[in-house]
């Protein structure tokens, strides 16, 4: 177990921030992609006079 301490809201982290990695790379793809499906979904359900319920 570790032992507790009252400073552990206060401490700060050591060392520089990480550098981004391809795995940020593919969350910035996948966001993009997703995006991209969402328009061309809301094109193609225009075509057909769809509407939002408000």
């Amino acid at each position: 177990m570790s032992p507790r301490s009252s400073s552990s809201t206060s401490r700060k982290p050591k060392g520089p921030p990480p550098e981004a990695d391809i795995y940020v790379g593919l969350l910035f793809v996948a966001a993009a992609s997703l995006l991209t499906g969402v328009i061309f979904l809301w094109l193609e359900l225009s075509k057909y006079g769809f509407e939002t319920l408000q």
